[in-house]
């Protein structure tokens, strides 16, 4: 079998012959009137009135011989038969095709389309021309890329020869585009806000630091657009949402990433209550409108965002599966439980509050869903309000799905001195060396104090999206980040 390397040198022998020929190998434009998918959806009237059409694809096959070669093109919409015959063609013109194109190649046809004997809809060239001579072969399609590390190395051919993947970038636009018309249609405004931050805020992560030049100052990038869209409810917009890139410098494994895309929305004279609702019939939305269905297998559950949603009670959940009252428990028996259940933490920075929510995390996995996690404690979340009738607890709901939390929300905290109160407490956990712990963020703060309407916040990352499709989260990025090859 030759080498890639022979195979390439073969290929730039071809692109000399073209330009030797006076035939550019990459031009800037070729004749072309339509997608391959509007010329098939158009096939019967086109044939009846014999229109010459011009269209474009990629080679992803070339058959035959002699006085006739059978051409599958594809251009990102469908593919079709092109058909190139001698007596058609020329001798000439089929002779420089033969001898100067290969699979992986974008070429421009013109012609009339017509049924092939064996009902194959085709289009007969009576010219064609080079649109891009590509110098690498693609894998071969039925075996395509088989090493997972290339697979997602060499994405773009993952894509193109592998319906699987191509189905699952399809999806994730659709799975973006259904979160944002379902907003929209109830007067949410999109708005975007800085990546780069002085101070990161509006979650417990540690971040990415940066240098800013022209300011000559170290900055982050955003952990969350939190702190932001709340300053926009200050402002006097009642609602509002963004869909936006964020980034935490933390762990790797099949439901976290490092560099991925949240939606927040902010709903003002809204509480957490409303955010169920309005969630719930958010989820319904995204799952019927991306996948045709409520019903999804993801880790083992079945999952029926159709069925009733649960309601799982933080203290009363955990004291179930471990025995453990969180509620009158000190950092030492919760730390005792972890070890007897053979959870592994870090001991870097740990504490109560990172304590119980790792023992809830082995609880959570216990858990089906679809259903609300609510009444967590106030130490857990510095930026909800405390419950109307238990101010220990915190009125935030997150989403519980095959094991694992799919989104967060609250009634957010609007009392600046309170709001200040905790962050200090959070500053008190960063210097005992809890790097996930809050950064105190004064200038939120005083914007609190200008006065914040009542609000409920939600958020969600795409970490929904690959769980709806039942695979690691990495493997749902269109390109997730490599390691240099040479490492």
């Amino acid at each position: 079998m030759a080498s890639l390397e022979e195979l390439r040198a073969v290929r730039i022998k071809k692109l000399e012959a073209l330009k030797s020929r006076g035939i550019n190998p990459f031009p800037s434009s070729v004749p072309f009137d339509m997608s391959l998918a509007k010329a098939k959806e158009g096939f019967d009237a086109f044939v009846a009135e014999n229109k010459i059409l011009s269209l474009a694809g990629r080679v992803m096959a070339i058959r035959g011989q002699g006085a006739i070669l059978f051409v599958v093109l594809f251009d990102g919409t469908a593919e079709l038969q092109c058909v190139l015959k001698k007596d058609v063609l020329g001798a000439e013109s089929l002779g420089l095709f033969a001898d100067t194109s290969d699979v992986g190649d974008f070429i421009s046809v013109t012609g009339t389309l017509f049924t092939t004997n064996r009902g194959e809809k085709s289009i007969l060239a009576v010219s064609w021309m080079m649109a891009t001579k590509s110098l690498l072969p693609m894998p071969e399609k039925w075996n395509g890329l088989e090493n997972e590390e290339i697979k997602l190395r060499k994405r773009y051919l993952d894509i193109l020869t592998n319906p699987d993947a191509r189905l699952m970038v399809e999806r994730r636009s659709n799975f973006w585009r259904a979160t944002r018309e379902f907003l929209l249609a109830r007067n949410f405004m999109e708005v975007e806000t800085p990546v780069l931050e002085n101070t990161a805020g509006g979650a417990d992560a540690r971040p990415f630091s940066t240098h800013h030049n022209a300011l000559d100052l170290d900055v982050f990038l955003r952990i969350s657009p939190e702190l932001w869209l709340k300053r926009l409810m200050v402002a006097g917009f009642p609602k509002v949402f963004e869909i936006g890139r964020i980034f935490r410098n933390e762990g790797m494994d099949a439901e976290h990433l490092q560099d991925y895309t949240q939606m927040e929305f902010y709903w003002a004279y809204a509480d957490y209550n409303d955010g169920m609702k309005v969630v719930e019939e958010l989820y319904k939305h995204i799952a019927q409108a991306t996948f045709g269905t409520l019903k999804f297998k993801i880790k083992g559950f079945d999952v029926d965002l159709g069925a009733p949603w649960e309601m799982y009670d933080f203290t009363e959940t955990i004291k179930k599966v471990t025995n453990v009252d969180i509620s009158k428990a000190s950092f030492e028996d919760v730390v005792a439980k972890l070890k007897e259940l053979h959870v592994e933490y870090d001991e870097k920075g740990f504490n109560l509050a990172r304590a119980v929510d790792t023992l809830w995390k082995y609880c959570r996995k216990k858990i089906g869903g679809p259903g609300f996690l609510i009444n967590v404690p106030v130490f857990l979340e510095p930026l909800a309000k405390r419950k109307r009738d238990n101010e220990n607890l915190v009125e935030r709901f997150q989403v519980i799905l095959a094991g694992s939390e799919m989104g967060k929300g609250f009634s957010e905290l609007n009392d600046p001195i309170d709001q200040a109160g905790r962050f200090a407490d959070q500053t008190k956990l960063r210097e005992a060396g809890d790097e996930e712990a809050q950064m105190n963020d004064t200038d939120f703060v005083e914007a609190l104090e200008h006065g914040m309407p009542p609000t409920c916040g939600f958020g969600f990352s795409e970490r929904l999206f690959s769980f709806l499709m039942d695979k690691p989260a990495r493997e749902c990025q269109i390109f997730p980040l490599m390691r240099p090859k040479d490492e």
